[in-house]
């Protein structure tokens, strides 16, 4: 297999991967208020990434160009119980001038909204799945777990083989709202703008509209710092991985997709790997989640400690595959805001009007395959760059939702 063909079947194993990690979304509804609900969810992005969109980015990657960029992504999200009071729905955020992205951004109402990425070109799975979790020299006795794609199309899918106790949280979507807007979006005058290196998000914030309660905070947090991963081997034949500690870290939660060329050049065993101790994928453990849940997880061994810099990938891991595709997640904190404030004495009725919530994290995710020169995913920040604010669906896409897609 030569290195193009290996970019390719990465990018593959990123569909099956996003096909097979269902995301889960949480959509209910608070039992009485607020009005208007608005979620901003904040991250920084370093290593495969930050490469750009689609095959592009891939194979700059493959060639050892651009590892060391540092972008930023944010993403926007209006929900209201009312409609628009005069006309179509319409909203702007208006941003403190240390943003860099105008006076404001347009919240759009989208038509409909995609939750999960499909297979390129209909294509369906075949082959096997190893399923490996949980750091260590070596996997435990009971691994793998061996998923025969066939099977899993018909939908023969083991009992209890993916967890649902780690929602995707995308906060207020269409489904969930009366009225909805969000950003990036579509908007041609201002809805995908390319978020400055050097942009800041501290400072007073507002969102006005003609279907919410106007809405105004001011934030203390900004993006967090970039986070940088290397890779090595052990003695035991196992894969170090070591990261810089990030500032405002509350867990980190690390994945890997890789496989082994079959017979003819074709797809041999595809391999999915954990640093979870009891068996986690998917849902919110690629998205944000809030220190509290974090706290949860932490305790039960699902993320890793924010004292934590180190995880060895199993050396099975490593003999079942010959080119590998990892992530790193580094959650954040969390800022939450509502108006009016709960009323001090507890037999007055609190008629919320909003509540706004921001919540932060920063990847990075390397590739490891033959014939890239080393240190291709970059170890260190460098050379910010700008980062378009959406990225693309297909197969450029589901590379993203590897990468912690965005569900903009």
């Amino acid at each position: 297999m030569n290195a193009r063909h290996y970019t390719f079947t990465a990018l593959g194993i990123a569909g099956v991967a996003t096909l097979i990690a269902l995301p889960l979304f949480a959509q209910s509804k608070p039992a009485s208020g607020p009005v208007a609900r608005y979620d901003m969810r904040v991250g920084t992005v370093t290593g495969a990434g930050a490469m750009g969109r689609g095959m592009g980015g891939a194979m700059s990657m493959m060639m050892g160009g651009g590892g060391n960029n540092v972008q930023h992504e944010l993403y926007l999200r209006l929900g209201s119980t009312q409609p628009s009071a005069k006309g179509s729905p319409k909203a702007d955020h208006f941003m403190p001038p240390v943003a860099k992205l105008g006076k404001s951004v347009p919240l759009l109402t989208p038509q409909i909204e995609k939750t999960v990425d499909e297979m390129p070109m209909g294509e369906k799975p075949k082959g096997r799945m190893l399923i490996f979790w949980g750091c260590g020299e070596h996997a435990p006795k009971g691994q793998p777990i061996v998923l025969d794609f066939a099977k899993l199309a018909a939908g023969q899918m083991p009992p209890g083989m993916w967890s649902s106790t780690v929602l995707r949280d995308w906060g207020p979507t269409l489904a969930n709202s009366k009225s909805f807007g969000r950003w990036p979006n579509e908007d041609a005058m201002g809805g995908n703008k390319a978020i400055k290196s050097d942009s800041s998000l501290i400072g007073p914030h507002r969102i006005a509209g003609n279907y919410s309660p106007e809405i105004a905070f001011s934030l203390t947090k900004d993006y967090m710092g970039p986070l940088n991963v290397s890779t090595g081997s052990t003695p035991g034949g196992g894969s170090l991985l070591r990261w810089n500690a990030v500032g405002g870290a509350t867990g980190y939660y690390a994945t890997l997709f890789g496989g082994k060329g079959g017979p003819g050049g074709g797809m041999g065993d595809m391999v999915m790997w954990s640093s979870s101790a009891s068996r986690q994928f998917g849902g919110g453990l690629s998205d944000w989640i809030s220190p509290a849940q974090v706290a949860t997880l932490v305790g039960n061994k699902t993320v890793m400690p924010a004292s934590q810099t180190t995880c060895i990938v199993p050396a099975e891991v490593r003999a079942a595959t010959e080119f590998r595709f990892g992530m790193l997640t580094a959650f954040g904190p969390e800022e939450n805001f509502a108006y009016p404030a709960r009323p001090a004495d507890p037999k007055l009725a609190w008629h919320l009007q909003w509540t706004a919530r921001v919540r932060h994290r920063s990847n990075t995710s390397w590739m490891d395959m033959p014939g890239m020169p080393s240190g291709a995913y970059g170890q260190s920040p460098g050379n910010p760059q700008q980062r378009p604010a959406c990225r693309p669906r297909g197969l450029g896409g589901m590379m993203g939702g590897v990468l912690g897609g965005s569900g903009c």
